[in-house]
């Protein structure tokens, strides 16, 4: 059976949150060593755990799984469980369609958690620690967020956690044009920052990588480069600061007051390096913005003159209200795929005893054929009402079969076939790992 337990924005705070985003790569394999598979997706808003068990979804399985995310995290059982929810059945696979979607993002409709759900299989695949129940899961997931995105205004309306930050900056910001903005990260949320601000206008950006890659990423994008040695400085003197970076605490008060230069207080008082007017048209505000998960900036900086710390949390608390005519129906349409995810899998879970039931008729029918045969049967004629005999036959216990496995009963069926025939079904075969379809 599938279960999931998830930690997210709305049942954990953000200091928790980060804690969880730095479990290992290989915990999905940890946790599979004790289920059928498992694969965990984690991003800045959420730690979700998606384990298909060998068993039912009861207590001790939920235990089992805490336990092993507790031992890889650092984080106490006891506090997992206290924020965190769990998801079992028929519920996961509506959860992970809505996740998928954007339906459950802090920004209702965004779209990097599309990505995020596709890079958890691989990694799960990379790690060996998939099963065919959550292959098939986690690939339909995908088919409902793109159907979502195709069929409904969500996500146009829905917005991105940078692009709802940008629009937040957007009261403080004079003229985006003359800005002075430095990128604090290479990967991939920077370059859509990086988009983003150019979108706005944005013409003086610098970059600079704490892991050594901001060279490389500024010839790639076209903007510059800062050194470690000039990062101090150019962190002090830019107008806005934003961090994407998975490494922890790249800014700091110290850092800024290191950059500023002993004589100087206010962001703006050097004229060599003028700082742009920001907010209402007033000179020497800072605007920082942290996308980082975990926390790129330490607290203390919104202590400095001058300096407004816009992080996660306060992302968070100015998210849109959803557009309820698009949520609707983006949620319909998660249904409506739950749904036949649920028919599709109640369909397989028969299909192998169905099989060798017609498998078993036909072989007596071949061979029941071929004594008429011998018999004398030139026109065909007893053949042909044999195989509609058998026809008619089979055509009430293959509906029969799909009608329990619909209401949730395909095992009374399967002991049916065993208790009458003897027959013993075989398991289905794995899926391929099809990455396209992901």
């Amino acid at each position: 059976m599938l279960l999931c337990v998830t930690a997210n924005h709305k049942t954990a705070p953000f200091d928790l949150l980060e804690r969880l985003s730095r479990t290992p790569e290989d915990l999905a394999g940890s946790l599979s060593e004790a289920s059928r598979g498992a694969v965990v997706l984690a991003t800045c808003n959420r730690f979700e755990a998606y384990v298909d068990v060998d068993g039912p979804a009861d207590d001790l399985a939920i235990a089992q799984v805490l336990t092993a995310v507790s031992e890889r995290s650092g984080v106490t059982a006891e506090t997992l469980s206290a924020s965190s929810a769990v998801h079992s059945g028929a519920r996961v696979v509506e959860h992970l369609f809505a996740v998928a979607s954007g339906l459950e993002s802090v920004v209702s409709g965004e779209g990097e958690i599309a990505g995020q759900v596709r890079r958890a299989l691989t990694s799960a695949r990379k790690h060996g620690s998939t099963s065919p129940e959550l292959e098939r899961l986690f690939q339909r997931a995908s088919e409902a967020q793109r159907r979502v995105k195709k069929d409904t205004a969500l996500g146009r309306a829905g917005r991105s956690l940078v692009r709802l930050a940008l629009e937040l900056a957007d009261s403080r910001i004079a003229d985006w044009s003359a800005a002075r903005v430095l990128l604090v990260g290479t990967g991939s949320y920077a370059a859509v920052t990086l988009a983003t601000l150019r979108e706005r206008g944005a013409q003086d950006i610098s970059v600079h990588s704490p892991s050594g890659r901001g060279a490389a990423f500024a010839a790639k994008h076209g903007i510059g480069a800062v050194p470690a040695s000039e990062y101090a400085t150019a962190a002090a003197h830019a107008s806005i600061v934003i961090t994407c970076t998975s490494a922890e605490e790249v800014l700091d008060a110290a850092i800024l007051r290191a950059g500023r230069g002993p004589a100087l207080a206010p962001v703006d008082a050097t004229p060599a390096c003028p700082v742009p007017h920001v907010g209402s048209g007033s000179a020497g505000s800072q605007l920082i913005i942290d996308l980082g998960m975990p926390r790129n900036v330490s607290a203390d900086v919104a202590e400095l003159e001058g300096v407004t710390l816009l992080d996660l949390e306060t992302i968070r608390l100015h998210a849109p209200l959803e557009e309820l005519q698009a949520t609707d129906a983006a949620r319909s349409i998660v249904r409506e795929a739950a749904a036949t995810f649920h028919e599709v899998g109640a369909r397989e879970s028969v299909t192998p005893a169905v099989v060798a039931l017609r498998a078993h008729i036909f072989e007596l029918l071949e061979s029941e054929i071929e004594r008429a045969r011998r018999r004398g049967d030139d026109g065909g004629q007893v053949e042909q009402a044999m195989r509609h005999l058998a026809g008619v036959l089979l055509h009430t216990p293959t509906s029969r079969a799909h009608e329990l496995a619909a209401q949730g009963r395909g095992s009374e069926f399967i002991d049916a076939v065993e208790a009458l025939y003897g027959l013993t079904a075989e398991a289905p075969a794995t899926p391929r790992a099809d990455a396209e379809s992901a």
